[in-house]
């Protein structure tokens, strides 16, 4: 396959619209080459086509538009091999995207990190998560929600049609407060939403409004660290940072994205991570061109001064950073990481 499929972990908690948002997706003409891939029997609503079929490792139907829906087994690999093998008489060509519908009390984490199996692939993944515009602050008080809010690359918020007309503004402050890396979809068309949701993400130049300093009230326990580093690095001691980083918070490190200037370059790195499951670092921009270099390090239960505390020490300057409500404008500058890679 020479085009690059688009991975998507659709995520989001109990009952926040994910699966109505993915049927209403896979109503469009554009979902027409599209797998879907199911990790949980039952919590998937596609018009009953809850995948009942026997026979092989991996049991799988095709809906009504020409898309094939599938059982995920313990195996994300052979999964994806299966779709990728599977027979569609009625395809107009091969798959472009393959949308992963976790259950409502997954983290996107141990997802991710069985794709990095995957690394032969050409893939370009992405975390996008469903926010009730109704109980949004009520359910930010479970682990799990917070972890698919903080790991997602763009968050949708759903139910508008049913929210009091200042709703929007706040459910805005409320997200970027816990991710101001995510694009936030808060479009009260509906069609026009679904499709911003499944659209392919931009690989654009940084926004300047994650530089910007603000304050405001953050979730309680995902806390948001700007990291800017004190002068050029060696590659060898910020991938040793990153590696001690990911060591130190293991499941508490949610997202981390910056540009990093490195002495063996005229081009920065972009760094990005999910979790503890890191994309390849890669130049980013054009040689010579300035850069603000930075890191943004969003992780749970951090305390003050334990960043510095990760060796190689001196390499940044570490400040807290609380988003509010302008950070609704972030996402479509940020960059985008093309694959994950283990």
């Amino acid at each position: 396959m020479s085009d690059i499929l688009d991975f998507v972990v659709l995520t989001g908690f109990l009952g926040s619209g994910k699966t109505t948002l993915l049927r209403d997706y896979l109503g469009r003409p554009e979902a027409a080459d599209t797998a879907v891939i199911v990790n949980e029997a039952g919590e998937i609503g596609l018009d009953g086509l809850i995948l009942r079929e026997s026979g092989g490792d991996v049991p799988m139907t095709m809906l009504a538009n020409g898309c094939v829906c599938c059982q995920m087994t313990s195996d994300l690999a052979r999964t994806v091999e299966a779709l990728l093998a599977a027979e569609r008489p009625e395809a107009s060509g091969p798959l472009r995207r393959i949308v992963l519908e976790t259950s409502g009390l997954s983290k996107p984490g141990p997802v991710l990190r069985q794709l990095a199996s995957l690394a032969g692939f050409p893939m370009r993944v992405s975390v996008v998560a469903t926010y009730d515009a109704l109980r949004g602050p009520e359910t930010s008080a479970f682990e799990e929600a917070a972890a698919q809010w903080a790991a997602a690359h763009r968050i949708v918020l759903t139910k508008l049609d049913a929210a009091p007309p200042d709703r929007l503004e706040r459910a805005r402050a409320e997200i970027a407060a816990i991710n101001p890396l995510a694009e936030i979809i808060a479009d009260p068309d509906r069609a026009r939403a679904v499709a911003a949701a499944f659209a392919p993400l931009p690989g654009a130049g940084l926004d300047p409004a994650l530089l910007a300093p603000e304050s405001g009230s953050a979730h309680p326990r995902v806390a948001v660290w700007l990291a800017r580093p004190l002068r050029p690095l060696p590659y060898d001691d910020l991938a040793a940072w990153l590696d001690n980083l990911a060591g130190h918070l293991g499941e508490r490190l949610l997202r981390l994205k910056g540009l990093v200037g490195i002495v063996e370059s005229d081009r920065p790195l972009l760094v990005e991570s999910v979790g503890t499951l890191f994309s390849r670092p890669r130049p980013f921009g054009r040689p010579a061109e300035e850069a603000a270099a930075f890191v943004v390090v969003i992780a749970r239960d951090l305390a003050a001064g334990e960043l510095d505390s990760v060796a190689p020490e001196g390499l940044f300057r570490f400040a807290p950073r609380v988003a509010e409500s302008p950070f609704a404008r972030v996402g479509a500058g940020v960059p985008r990481a093309e694959a994950v890679r283990g």
